[in-house]
């Protein structure tokens, strides 16, 4: 099927970059498990490589030489992950993390200085805080709860070369003004005059529901084990953006050996069938229990986008930016630590995991486990509290999963 824009995304998820007649007639592609690919002719090798290493542009496809460079499901999956977003280029790759890290080693380099929101997924923090300065790349901290558009308008750092998003962010689902954060960007860049790489971790919302690339983003990452992948049996990560940025972070993946194998892409695959209605039907199952936690007598605080109070500035954002309000939601429970893990340790259909996006409940403690790393101080900044849960809605029926948390409160 020929990208065509007058389709949806949904649908050119079942056929896009794919013709059934080059493998037996079989509707589905099949899975190449294989690791290097035969050439017709050695004239074929010698051009494929020259394109591959960047010796020789050509506007034909990349030609099959080994499943580290590219792999027929890789390039099938990262064409259909590009549709979503209507960008220029995918890369798949082996992990949310490695995504990520394969992009700032790929765009960075030391001395150089990334601006990045607080709070955020723990293992990013991590990588930001005690990875990169081994490579000397200092990491800036800007808090969400502090105006981050201004605190990064304000920056007198001349070799600030990236800023990094996660909007909303993980796990207090805070959102944050892509619009202003490219005017500050757009600010800093006169002032230093180069170029600042404007990255946005699209996990919690993305694809169906925000597209950071029509904000302004040069890059979409993504951790696809999440909502892209669905069914919290695979681990991979994704980038989208324009053909020039994916062109270098695709060379380092190359090398680094951090790209998505073809099994996992073929799960994908799988998965993108189903993306937007497993989407919109978690989402509708989490504003039903959103509206049932605000009420409950031993939640304190709630931290849900469907629920922003209007005329609000979250709300504000929310509405320009996005197309729904997810299904992730996080609470406070009363009585701290200890009334939160009765809790977590009384729940039965939900499921005490870490991760997010699968088709099952998953419920977790963010301070003691996905963001335990985070130093005390900043963590409190954060608003990561004792009592704060995070919860991942699934599809299962939202009556009975209400049910399940009311017991668990009680």
């Amino acid at each position: 099927m020929k990208k065509s824009k007058a389709l949806s995304p949904e649908t050119q998820m079942m056929g896009f970059g794919y013709n059934p007649w080059w493998s037996e007639g079989s509707v589905k592609p099949p899975l190449f498990l294989t690791s290097t690919f035969m050439f017709h002719n050695a004239e074929d090798g010698e051009e494929f490589f020259k394109v591959a290493m960047g010796k020789k542009h050509s506007l034909k496809a990349q030609g099959l030489i080994y499943s580290r460079l590219n792999n027929p499901e890789l390039e099938i999956l990262e064409g259909r992950l590009a549709l979503w977003e209507n960008a220029e280029a995918g890369a798949a790759f082996a992990s949310g993390m490695a995504a990520i890290a394969t992009t700032v080693l790929a765009l960075c380099r030391p001395g150089d200085v990334i601006a990045y929101n607080l709070p955020i997924y723990g293992g990013t923090s991590h990588f930001f805080t005690e990875i990169l300065p081994q490579f000397k790349i200092r990491a800036l901290p800007v808090f969400i709860n502090g105006n981050p558009a201004q605190q990064i308008a304000a920056m007198e750092e001349p070799k600030l070369k990236m800023i990094f998003i996660e909007t909303p962010s993980n796990p207090t689902m805070e959102m944050i003004d892509l619009e202003k954060i490219t005017r500050a960007r757009g600010h800093l860049e006169k002032k230093c005059g180069s170029k600042i790489h404007l990255a946005v971790d699209n996990t919690m919302f993305g694809p169906v529901f925000q597209k950071p690339l029509l904000k302004g983003a040069d890059l979409s990452l993504y951790s696809a084990t999440k909502f892209i992948g669905g069914h919290s049996d695979l681990i991979a990560g994704a980038v989208l953006g324009s053909r020039k940025l994916m062109k270098d972070i695709v060379t380092y993946r190359s090398f680094l050996g951090t790209m998505s194998d073809p099994f996992t892409c073929w799960q994908m695959l799988r998965s993108l069938e189903t993306l937007k209605i497993r989407m919109e039907t978690q989402a509708r199952n989490a504003f039903v229990i959103a509206q049932y936690l605000a009420k409950h007598k031993k939640i304190g605080k709630i931290y849900y986008p469907g629920l922003f109070a209007k005329h609000s500035e979250q709300y504000k954002i929310m509405k320009k930016q996005c197309e729904g309000h997810g299904s992730m939601i996080s609470f406070e429970v009363k009585g701290g630590k200890r009334a939160a893990f009765r809790m977590l340790n009384r729940v039965s259909l939900c499921h005490l995991a870490v991760s997010l996006g699968g088709t099952e409940t998953l419920i977790e403690h963010p301070k003691t486990m996905t963001h335990s790393e985070l130093e005390p101080a900043l963590m409190k900044r954060s608003g990561i509290t004792d009592g704060l849960i995070r919860l991942s809605v699934g599809l299962e029926n939202p009556a009975d999963l209400i049910t399940d948390l009311g017991r668990a409160l009680e």
